[in-house]
């Protein structure tokens, strides 16, 4: 791959800014990578692991002469952050971020944008339980999806964006901000609330520790608490900053939710079937889109 970019800045130094960064030192995509964080212990692990070319430590040193420049924070700090950068940022550069909320990170941030900056907002659809910049991996990002919502981005400045992360193997796909959000309400959002919460009404049993439910733990059970390892800072946030569509998909879950269990009182086995029959066509929709497989793979792993 050619250069895309002279200098890139990755502000937050996790699992998503250090599989950036692996991706584009293997493709080349950038002359050089400089990164921050909030943290001296993400920084120094950051420079001990070396995947960027400098580490500095704030994020306005980070940021200056950046053509580049990704916000990989939590969404609930993205506006502090801007705040922070935005005398720092050289005119004419791209700021963008990987929040999986859309809307709330475009209210928090674009107050605060210089003149000449041009803020394109992104969301890689990508990611693993683990977390922190040791997580991080080149591949991370192929064919799985980035979605931007570019309102009124510079087309030019668009194009080169689409480009590079074309280079880091995702498929680009651009929607409007309150769209998106209602999508990762049903696709990730919700999953996660209630992967949280199945396993927290394991705990309260006092049955996730039971040797027995580890040991002959199903697939189902087992996903949920992969699901449920993920960062809380990170969803904390997301569940705060996209309220609205979350709730709106837990309310139709909590429908359907009562729907199946009168089915289940009731012996009505012919719903429950319909039922199972319509969600199993889903499953297999997303195996023929290429976003998973249809081999046994009960550890998930990458």
């Amino acid at each position: 791959m050619a250069q895309i970019y002279e200098r890139v800045a990755l502000i937050g130094l996790g699992l998503i800014a250090s599989s950036m960064a692996h991706g584009m030192r293997a493709r080349g995509l950038a002359g050089e990578i400089v990164g921050t964080a909030r943290s001296a212990e993400t920084r120094d692990a950051a420079r001990e692991i070396g995947f960027c070319d400098r580490v500095e430590d704030s994020a306005a040193e980070a940021v200056a002469g950046a053509d580049l420049v990704v916000l990989c924070v939590p969404v609930g700090a993205m506006g502090a952050v801007a705040a922070e950068i935005a005398p720092h940022l050289k005119p004419g550069c791209v700021l963008s971020d990987v929040g999986s909320t859309k809307r709330a990170v475009m209210d928090a941030v674009a107050p605060h944008l210089p003149e000449g900056v041009h803020f394109i907002p992104a969301h890689p659809v990508a990611g693993t339980e683990q977390s922190g910049p040791h997580s991080g991996f080149a591949e991370l990002f192929e064919n799985r999806w980035l979605l931007m919502t570019p309102k009124g981005a510079d087309p030019q400045a668009l194009e080169t964006y689409v480009e590079f992360w074309k280079g880091l193997g995702a498929l680009v796909e651009q929607m409007e901000p309150d769209h998106h959000d209602l999508v990762l309400a049903v696709t990730s959002h919700a999953p996660h609330l209630i992967a949280y919460t199945m396993v927290g009404v394991a705990d309260d049993l006092q049955r996730v520790t039971d040797s027995e439910v580890v040991t002959f733990s199903a697939a189902g059970f087992r996903d949920f608490t992969r699901i449920a390892a993920s960062d809380p800072t990170m969803w904390r946030d997301v569940f705060l900053s996209n309220k609205e569509a979350t709730l709106e998909i837990l309310g139709r879950f909590t429908e359907e939710l009562f729907a199946l269990q009168r089915a289940i009182r009731q012996g009505d086995g012919d719903h429950l079937h319909a039922y199972f029959t319509r969600t199993r066509a889903i499953r297999r929709g997303i195996i023929e889109a290429g976003q998973d497989t249809d081999a046994p793979n009960f550890g998930r792993g990458r």
